[in-house]
């Protein structure tokens, strides 16, 4: 998709900050964090939500959640992380391309 933002961020025609990157998942830090780390795991090839996930995905999907412990501890997270997927407008998704959200750090806020 040419007009999806993480999909230029792969595509490198847009800078980010890079954290890991392999044949299926590149992982940056978000440019506005909600916590003191916040990193986003994201498919390279471009599904829309979790929504859009079917039975070809499940080795893609296992991937990135296996993956995630290992991205947290090297982000500094050794005590506890958190964990978001954002799924559609109605679940607060503001990009359309699959993306797992890590946070963590001394103020991660909250729910309420």
């Amino acid at each position: 998709m040419t007009d999806c933002l993480f999909c230029k961020i792969i595509a490198g025609d847009i800078p980010s900050s890079k954290v890991y990157e392999d044949e299926q998942i590149y992982v940056f830090k978000d440019i506005y964090p909600k916590a003191e780390v916040h990193i986003l795991v994201v498919p390279k090839i471009h599904i829309k939500s979790l929504d859009e996930l079917n039975g070809e995905h499940q080795d893609l999907i296992a991937k990135m959640t296996l993956k995630l412990p290992e991205l947290a501890r090297s982000q500094g997270l050794d005590t506890g992380f958190r964990t978001i997927i954002n799924t559609g407008p109605g679940g607060g998704q503001e990009v359309d391309h699959l993306h797992m959200h890590i946070l963590g750090g001394k103020n991660l806020p909250g729910f309420k």
